[in-house]
This record gives structure tokens, sequence and C-alpha cells, in this order.
């Protein structure tokens, strides 16, 4: 197995092979396969499925579309031949950027979902609106009280956590 690093402090924590070919890992920054990273926060969901000594990773991507609001992307379908350790430490990583998350409620019946992450090299966590339904982004009233709950959030904020 050959993986090319991007970061000089990058290391390997765990891999599974691909059914498709190739590997999986995961690395001290982030999920890498062909030649992509999909860093650690910017996973919104992982989720796992065993079948033997391999299973499969459903990975579900968060994009930045405006800032301090990210959308689910695709999800990401890994078929993995050997696990090994990877779904382990891959939820550990995605855990440990997650600071806080709290949910609520909008009045037209969907919910906001706002997170507190850790990011690597930042002292300060970075807070971020991910609303259910990408249709209430567009929705006047919901943008409101997601643009509450986050000022809200923020001010609240205690780093100590």
């Amino acid at each position: 197995m050959r993986v090319l690093l991007g970061y000089p402090d990058e290391r390997v924590l765990a891999w599974g092979e691909l059914v498709a070919g190739g590997w999986l890992v995961a690395t001290s920054h982030g999920l890498r396969w062909d030649g992509d990273v999909l860093p650690w926060h910017r996973i919104g969901t992982a989720r796992w499925a065993a079948a033997g000594e391999g299973g499969t990773f459903t990975v579900v991507p968060l994009a930045e579309v405006e800032p301090g609001v990210q959308a689910r992307e695709a999800p990401l379908r890994f078929v993995l031949r050997t696990a090994g350790e990877l779904p382990a430490v891959l939820r550990t990583r995605v855990d440990q950027t997650v600071a806080t998350s709290q949910r609520h409620p909008l009045a037209g019946g969907g919910s906001v979902l706002l997170v507190a992450r850790r990011l690597p090299g930042q002292a300060a966590r970075e807070w971020t609106v991910v609303f259910d339904d990408d249709a209430d982004r567009d929705d006047p009233a919901a943008r409101q009280v997601a643009r509450e709950r986050l000022a809200a959030a923020v001010d609240a904020d205690d780093p100590s956590r």
C-alpha cells in the first residue's frame, strides 16, 4: 500500500482495502482514497455496516454554502474487503471534531442543527448551521431563526468544554 500524504505532520492511523481496488485510509488529517481527502471536520455522518472482515461505509460530507452555513453533499459509499481498525478510528476522529451540537425546531416543521467543531490549528471552535431540509435555507423565517440561534450559541460558547 502506498499513500501520498499531503501534510508533513500527517500520519496513517488505519486503512481498509476497497473491493474496487485501492485503499480507504484514515490519517491524522482526514479520510483519503484515490488521491482525494475529506478532512474530519467536513464529515457530517458516517455509517458502517459490517460484513465479514469488511463492510460498507456511507459517508456524508458537508460543504460550506455560505459563511456559517453548511449543506449535506451526496453520500460517498466505500465497500471494503477488509476494514481492520478503520471503523473505530473513523468514528473517534469524527466525534473528536464535534465539541457540541444543538437541534432547534423551525416554525415550518423542519429543524436546524447547530454544530461547534474543533478545527486543526484553530483555537476557536467553528460554529455552523445545517438545515435538515435544504429548502429551508431559502425560507426567510427559517434563516432568521437559524441566525438567532447561531448568534445565541456563539455568545454562550464555553471553549473549555
